[in-house]
């Protein structure tokens, strides 16, 4: 029985061509900055998101914790959407690598608002830390693969900026808010001081992510890189994975959308599984069971369907480049097999 992994976009395997582009990429001592490949896909990331200067890092949260080291002192804080990233899923690094504390605001699926920001700012008084940096996150992943509107995404920025804070945006998956709405990566990014996206999600790289912004800043950020073990040598073979991703692979994420709307249709018409096709704008989609989640999760495993839980009854489930539209039909099939039994 062939498995479905919906667990996330991480798990995708190199296609055949891309490992021939690391096979034969040409290769230096990053480091130093004499790796071609590398330095030929940080002019690339940062011309894509209409920024100065790129530094490629081993991992999303490596970006974004290099982010909260440039941007940050110990003492500050930084505001955030509740369900962020870099406050589920980065092992307390705000704290434990920075110093730094996060002021976490509640949202509907992941979009704060500019009043909420506003009011979170912090005052200039001795008994608090100071508002330092507003992170954003662009598909938004606890969301659903939300995308932040961009008239709603500015509105948002000039608040912050009206208050002297800088912005990140942790742009893991911003290639997927592009596809799903015609707007190019630039259009978010330019707005913000950082943007950090990631190569291994939907773009099928095997590992890899990238930071953007002004040539200080990433000048800055190197440095940290460094200090947090991210520089890598002979680089340029991941590089190359990376590259062939953003030459090949970002017009293709539209499959994945459209998969991702296709499975959630399906998945409304079975008893037992609650989903919103409507609310599918990306590659990502929320589900609620009516049985235990960890119940059905371990049930579905054990017929070849692959996702993870996300509450007592919620589930996640990610399409992307290893998951077809027959692969789609037959996780359907699976299911529904499930609930009957």
């Amino acid at each position: 029985m062939k498995p479905i992994d919906f667990r996330s976009d991480t798990v995708t395997k190199p296609t055949p061509a891309m490992r021939r582009a690391m096979a034969e990429a040409e290769v230096g001592d990053d480091v130093y900055g004499e790796d071609p490949t590398v330095n030929r896909l940080e002019e690339r990331i940062a011309e894509r998101l209409g920024l100065e200067a790129a530094l490629f890092v081993p991992s999303g949260t490596q970006a974004n914790q290099i982010a909260m080291g440039v941007h940050c002192r110990p003492s500050d804080e930084v505001i955030c959407e509740a369900g962020s990233h870099i406050i589920q899923y980065e092992g307390g690094a705000l704290a434990a690598l920075w110093g730094v504390q996060p002021q976490v605001l509640p949202s509907e699926r992941g979009l704060v608002t500019p009043e909420q920001v506003a009011a979170a700012i912090r005052t200039d008084n001795i008994h608090a830390p100071r508002s330092r940096l507003l992170s954003l996150e662009n598909t938004h992943n606890r969301g659903g693969g939300t995308v932040w509107p961009l008239e709603r995404f500015q509105a948002v920025v000039e608040v912050a900026r009206k208050a002297g804070l800088a912005v990140h945006l942790d742009g893991a998956r911003l290639f997927n808010a592009q596809v799903a709405t015609g707007t190019p990566a630039s259009g978010w990014a330019k707005l913000t001081d950082t943007t950090s996206v990631c190569f291994s999600k939907g773009l099928g790289a095997p590992v890899g992510s990238a930071l953007a912004g002004s040539a200080a800043l990433i000048r800055e950020a190197r440095r940290l890189r460094k200090r947090l073990g991210g520089g890598m040598r002979q680089a340029g073979i991941l590089a190359a994975a990376a590259l062939h991703a953003l030459e090949h692979h970002v017009e293709r994420l539209a499959e994945d959308h459209a998969h991702a709307r296709r499975l959630a249709a399906g998945l409304a018409e079975v008893k037992g599984v609650k989903a919103e096709p409507s609310r599918v704008e990306t590659n990502i989609l929320l589900v609620e069971f009516t049985r235990p989640a960890s119940e059905m999760v371990s049930k579905l495993a054990s017929l070849g369907v692959l996702l993870n839980a996300t509450g007592p009854n919620t589930a996640r489930l990610v399409c992307h480049l290893d998951v077809s539209a027959a692969d789609i039909d037959e996780a359907l099939s699976r299911v529904r097999k499930a609930l009957e039994s």
